[in-house]
């Protein structure tokens, strides 16, 4: 998989520049490619190029900057060498601010171009290996966090596939748990984007005096004691921004983060000048903001420019018949992970996994997986002789529904009282009169 890289793209339209060049980064031990125009170079250089480039910047029809753009877009990774004369010093540097590897100026000692060409090959050689592993590791992390046969499961990564080297900004709407961001990072993985952060972003879990300064970044002295520090957003430059529960934003955070999306760019707190990003925007609902937008809930033009592809990941009780394949695979690596052979299953965790409707989905599937592993799933209440008395079978039902509201949202009590709607008081009484503990259901 891993390899040494020796290749190097060399383009001037001056043939005897070209020749000595060319001989003398052969003598150090390396291949070349010679090009006499930036336009022919192109027809052979693409994002798999195992080498770096060097280009003059002075020559006819497009030149070594322009050459330069062009490759960018191709490939961000791509190490690009610039030679220049005396008075194209400005242009290169300009060029590096730009992310150019490096410059060369005229005149030049051979060893000078080897220098910077070896320490780029090292470069571009990280990077390569790097998207080798991603690719191989991405492609089985990606499948089995989007496990199903169903039509709708294959549907679904049949189109994340399609729209991952787009580059398009998504919107996943689901239900709490479903995996919506499984699916972000699946998009990720399967794009140009993967040797790149991907940044996740619980816009609920932001802390509301300084969410601004999260996503944003801030200056020093933007606040008082504030020291330079870069926002959620700027931290995902090249890579992909997961925006989670983006319905819970504030209202003036919204209108910020329509400006990032149009404009690509980010003011931190305390700058007067924006600094370009770029990256992918993947942003994930459980609600559905288009009726979110209707009624002034979310601002309408944020919306619509999040909704440029929206996908739709259904919940477990609308494809039931991938629950044993996604238990199995749980139950697998939470047997690994607690250094214990996987259980037999017994009737009553069959008849669980079919018969229930897993109101928190993937995630409560997984957390049930571990349970069993651990031995300490709750056996459904065994009728005594003559059976079950209107009383006990009323508490039985009541039992089980606090369960399945802790459990489908991750013990999350402001969730399971507007689920119940109980009085968080009756709530707790509730929970103490039948013996249930919400740190079992807590999010791990």
């Amino acid at each position: 998989m891993f390899q040494d890289l020796t290749l190097v793209a060399f383009v001037d339209d001056d043939a005897d520049l070209r020749a000595a060049n060319a001989q003398g980064l052969k003598l150090a031990g390396l291949e070349v490619l010679t090009f006499e125009r930036a336009e022919t170079a192109l027809e052979r250089l693409d994002a798999n190029f195992p080498g770096v480039v060097v280009s003059d910047i002075r020559m006819p029809g497009m030149d070594g900057r322009q050459l330069f753009a062009r490759l960018r877009d191709i490939d961000p990774d791509l190490p690009v060498i610039l030679i220049t004369g005396h008075g194209d010093v400005a242009q290169a540097v300009e060029a590096m601010r730009e992310g150019a590897y490096d410059f060369v100026a005229k005149p030049y000692a051979s060893e000078r171009l080897v220098s910077s060409v070896r320490r780029a090959l090292e470069k571009r050689r990280l990077v390569l290996d790097n998207r080798r592993l991603m690719a191989v590791t991405g492609q089985v992390d990606a499948d089995q966090a989007l496990i199903g046969e169903t039509a709708v499961m294959q549907r679904l990564r049949a189109t994340l596939r399609q729209i991952a080297e787009a580059g398009v900004d998504v919107l996943l709407e689901g239900e709490t748990g479903v995996g919506k961001e499984l699916a972000a990072q699946a998009l990720h993985r399967w794009s140009r984007r993967r040797p790149h952060p991907f940044v996740a972003v619980n816009c609920a879990a932001l802390p509301e005096a300084m969410v601004e300064s999260e996503l944003f970044g801030h200056e020093t002295g933007a606040f008082s004691g504030a020291m330079r520090r870069r926002g959620h957003v700027e931290s995902a430059d090249r890579g992909t921004l997961f925006l989670d529960e983006i319905e819970s934003m504030a209202p003036g955070v919204q209108g910020r983060m329509l400006r990032v999306l149009e404009e690509r760019e980010v003011t931190p707190l305390g700058s007067s000048a924006a600094r370009p990003v770029d990256l992918r925007v993947v942003a994930a609902s459980k609600g559905d903001l288009a009726a979110l937008s209707a009624t002034g809930a979310f601002r309408a033009d944020l919306y619509y420019r999040l909704n440029v592809v929206r996908l739709s990941i259904p919940p477990l009780r609308e494809r039931r018949d991938d629950v044993p394949l996604l238990f199995g695979h749980f139950l697998r690596e939470a047997a690994a992970r607690f250094r214990r052979e996987p259980p037999a299953l017994t009737d009553a965790v069959r008849r669980r996994l079919m018969e229930h409707d897993w109101p928190g989905n993937v995630r409560e599937l997984s957390h049930f997986a571990e349970r069993v592993v651990l031995g300490i799933e709750e056996p459904a209440p065994a009728a005594p002789a003559g059976g079950l008395s209107l009383a006990q079978r009323v508490d039985a039902f009541e039992a089980q529904l606090l369960r399945e509201a802790l459990e489908g949202f991750g013990g999350d009590v402001q969730a399971a009282l507007a689920a119940l709607d109980l009085p968080r008081r009756t709530f707790y009484e509730k929970l103490r009169r039948h013996g249930i503990e919400i740190a079992r259901y807590r999010e791990r």
